[in-house]
């Protein structure tokens, strides 16, 4: 499954960190093994559940919003000159993992997405955020998954996190009906 992730997401190849990057490889992984999903069906998993008819996957929001993510980081640093400093494997390693916990808020019967008892339970930045941690990824890194969506409204985000929400609800708001 290791070598399915990398082909799925190789972005996880662009953190230059390597304990950092083998750890968010080690989520993506340990993820997909818990929650019981193969590389065709991350393919298959719609990014969300709360648009109808969505032909997204999990797999192309994600690496969408990390190359977001990455180009907001970059025309921040280029028209700030210095002002601004984002720590871009956290960044990366944040954006990549952002929705990971979406692996145990869905289940899939009959062909069928829908939202699992712990879905229904803990959304996805909660259960994404604790599996990280578990993995022992930096705080830094856990915050972004923890605070990229509504949960982290009301907290200090770090500049990371702040652009990994925008980017995640850019790449949510275009697709609304």
């Amino acid at each position: 499954m290791r070598d399915e992730i990398l082909q799925l997401l190789p972005e996880i190849e662009l953190i230059a960190d390597a304990p950092l990057r083998e750890q968010t490889l080690t989520v993506w992984v340990e993820a997909a093994r818990r929650g019981g999903w193969t590389s065709e069906d991350l393919l298959q998993m719609p990014f969300t559940l709360l648009i109808k008819k969505i032909e997204v996957s999990l797999i192309e929001h994600t690496r969408a919003v990390t190359q977001t993510s990455l180009q907001i980081a970059e025309v921040l640093g280029s028209g700030y000159k210095g002002k601004v400093v984002v720590h871009r494997d956290f960044l990366l390693a944040g954006a990549i993992l952002h929705d990971v916990g979406k692996l145990f808020e869905y289940k899939r019967e009959n062909g069928q997405f829908f939202k699992s008892r712990e879905g229904n339970l803990l959304r996805h930045p909660i259960s994404g955020a604790a599996f990280a941690f578990k993995y022992d990824l930096p705080q830094e890194v856990v915050h972004i998954i923890a605070a990229h969506s509504k949960e982290g409204d009301g907290l200090r985000r770090t500049i990371e996190a702040v652009i990994v929400n925008h980017a995640d609800f850019v790449n949510f708001d275009i697709f609304k009906e």
